[in-house]
């Protein structure tokens, strides 16, 4: 029998969630100039007022979107942990208020980031971002070999992290969890295969030029 199906991979790029609520209706090209406007607005606000309200709108968003909550916080443990180390420092090196404005505004853009690519399809992202690259035309790149590059990277993390896990896993049931050999080789000739089986199916598609 195998064992216990491992939840989806809900890193910080997030996973696409389905739904019909007016987050996941939004077009995809509004949510990105929102997610920029954002960005623009912590960088040129400062205190930690501006960082709270910030983390407020996203938090309010999320709720509109109605993702689940256990599904983002899985994803953002890591954030949590980037946040809270960064924010001890600036408290050490500078101020209270510096503390939290830096971690604030960090846990709010991921969030934020996370939240887009949650309630917005991978071709929808993918095809914004081939209209943006236009003008590498000029310089003799297809915008669409670029989006597709793009999304190539965006869907070969989850594939990582997923190898390396079960990779991990495997080898603690052997006993050998403290072998680094163990981890890292199974897991390299794992994503060399993915890569490999990706390599011949873009090549089939006429895709391998």
């Amino acid at each position: 029998m195998s064992g216990p199906q491992r939840p989806p991979w809900s890193g910080p790029l997030g996973l696409f969630h389905p739904g019909t609520s007016p987050v996941h209706r939004c077009p995809a090209p509004l949510k990105l100039l929102a997610l920029a406007a954002l960005g623009l607005a912590l960088a040129l606000l400062h205190g930690p007022v501006s960082a709270l309200v910030g983390l407020a709108l996203v938090l309010v968003v999320h709720v509109v979107a109605r993702v689940p909550w256990r599904r983002t916080l899985r994803g953002a443990r890591g954030v949590l942990v980037v946040a809270l180390l960064v924010g001890l420092y600036q408290w050490w090196a500078s101020t209270w208020q510096a503390a939290v404005e830096v971690s604030v505004d960090l846990l709010a853009l991921v969030l934020a980031a996370t939240l887009v690519t949650t309630t917005t399809r991978a071709d929808a992202l993918l095809d914004v971002l081939a209209r943006a690259a236009g003008p590498l035309r000029h310089v003799g790149l297809r915008p669409e070999t670029f989006a597709l590059a793009c999304g190539l990277v965006l869907r070969t993390i989850p594939v990582l992290v997923r190898s390396s896990l079960e990779t991990r896993d495997a080898a603690r049931a052997r006993g050998l969890e403290r072998d680094p050999r163990a981890v890292l080789v199974p897991a390299a000739v794992r994503m060399v295969a993915h890569a490999r089986a990706t390599g011949d199916a873009l090549a089939a598609r006429g895709l391998g030029e």
